[in-house]
């Protein structure tokens, strides 16, 4: 006889307890406990559990290690950020906020991998197919390989994926589909789990590649167990500001690339359009001779990125001055204030600073640190930059400028926008020609900087 009993999951980390607590062990997190129930059957010995295991362990020298071809879905910004394409038999998790896109996204890439010729599934819980064909007709989504379902019941959707046998899958979304044998509610952690678990097998089983779209929390992470991104291959996250027309698709997992690419794009009434030159997205309302601002080639995984530095330093009305960073970290920006007043001299104790990367980019890698320098003396001094300057370079704690990574594809991506000059670290210059067009300032510290950017 199946046993009803209740647990308590956290739905943070997917913690378990037979009892509630205010505070989850595991994370450490308040008011995450939730109530789940869930049917217990009992089965006499193990012979059973694994009685459904197939293979045997071999030797891993004797496992052939053929590559199959990825699916590639015709968008050159998607296929980069999946490392190449899609993998068949691999679990994608695909998050946003809402309205921001994820379901605009899906359609097209699946329209993009039907006119390949391969068949694809399209799984919707929250519309109607009717509802999903007047998408489709916006975005030009109509190819004869699509076939659309619109279903939340796993066991339907089940049999749907036997009796057709895609080659690709969209469940949008995994909060909405259920599984009858777990009495719980969708979206639950009991039903994402197992929900989850059972496209899994189908994945890996069959080599059907799956994505899953996940709704997010109000603090910006995936809703449901936070087990629910150890189970599948690769976690998207799909970004962008309401403000803006762009969205940015990060890799912040995945088994089969790198999770330092990013795809950018432009959302019009047509859908979804690829942006192949982001520098001159971000640049393109860049004010010139003004003080404050300076442009820095950053490396968003292997492509570059021109994106304009702004700061802004005002004499403050508080004891404490304020320290305020829009995409970049704060703690870097408090890190480059201490070098310029220990180093540099400069008075910054009883000014507030206001540091911002124009466009909502976020930019983590040390290379920005020099422009956050010469942006924060630039309105500190009000001595305007260079209009035609880039700058790149980590700050060190001794005011030292560190070579950066990859410095001839940055320099070649300024050089392609009309920059006429490049101040970056002295020890980068070593190993490659430069550009004749451009002209290079090699420097050592932050002084040699400054003096070359502002005179």
């Amino acid at each position: 006889m199946a046993k009803v009993k209740t647990k308590f999951f956290c739905t943070d980390c997917g913690y378990e307890s037979p009892k509630w607590m205010g505070k989850c062990p595991g994370c450490n997190q308040w008011n995450t406990m939730v109530e789940e129930r869930e049917t217990v059957v009992k089965t006499k010995g193990m012979k059973s559990s694994f009685a459904q295991t197939k293979e045997i362990p071999q030797p891993i020298i004797h496992i052939e290690s053929g590559r199959e071809p990825r699916i590639s879905t015709t968008m050159s910004e998607l296929n980069r950020v999946l490392g190449g394409g899609v993998v068949p038999g691999s679990l994608i998790l695909v998050g946003g906020d809402p309205g921001i896109g994820k379901s605009t996204l899906l359609l097209q890439t699946s329209n993009a991998i039907a006119l390949s010729g391969l068949k694809v599934l399209y799984v919707s819980g929250e519309e109607s197919m009717r509802q999903t064909k007047l998408r489709a007709d916006r975005l030009g989504a109509l190819s004869e390989q699509l076939f659309v379902l619109s279903e939340t019941n796993l066991q339907h959707i089940e049999e749907a994926i036997e009796a057709m046998q895609p080659d690709f899958l969209v469940i949008d979304s995994i909060q909405t589909v259920f599984q009858p044998s777990v009495e719980s509610a969708p979206g639950s952690v009991a039903q994402v789990r197992e929900c989850t678990s059972t496209f899994m097998r189908i994945a890996k089983g069959k080599g059907i590649a799956t994505v899953l779209v996940g709704h997010v929390t109000k603090e910006g992470a995936i809703a449901g167990p936070r087990l629910l991104e150890h189970m599948v291959d690769c976690v998207l996250y799909f970004e962008g500001e309401r403000h803006h027309s762009y969205r940015i698709l990060r890799a912040v997992k995945n088994r089969f690339g790198s999770t330092n690419e990013i795809g950018i794009f432009d959302m019009t009434e047509g859908g979804l359009v690829e942006v192949k030159n982001p520098s001159e997205l971000f640049l393109q309302e860049r004010p010139l001779g003004v003080a404050g601002s300076i442009v820095v080639a950053s490396l968003e995984g292997t492509r570059p990125v021109l994106v304009e530095m702004q700061a802004l330093v005002a004499a403050t009305n508080f004891p404490s001055p304020r320290r305020t960073a829009t995409g970049i970290d704060h703690h870097r920006l408090a890190l480059i204030i201490a070098v310029l007043e220990k180093r540099m001299g400069m008075f910054l104790q009883n000014q507030d600073a206001y540091v911002n990367v124009a466009g909502g980019i976020r930019l983590d890698e040390p290379a920005v640190d020099l422009a956050i320098a010469i942006a924060i003396a630039s309105s500190f001094r009000d001595m305007p930059t260079q209009p035609f300057d880039v700058v790149i370079g980590e700050v060190g704690l001794t005011g030292e400028v560190r070579a950066v990574s990859r410095a001839e594809q940055r320099v070649k991506e300024a050089e392609k926008l009309g920059f006429k000059r490049i101040i970056m670290p002295e020890k980068s210059l070593r190993g490659w020609t430069p550009p004749k067009h451009i002209e290079i300032v090699g420097v050592n510290t932050v002084a040699e900087a400054l003096t070359a950017a502002l005179g």
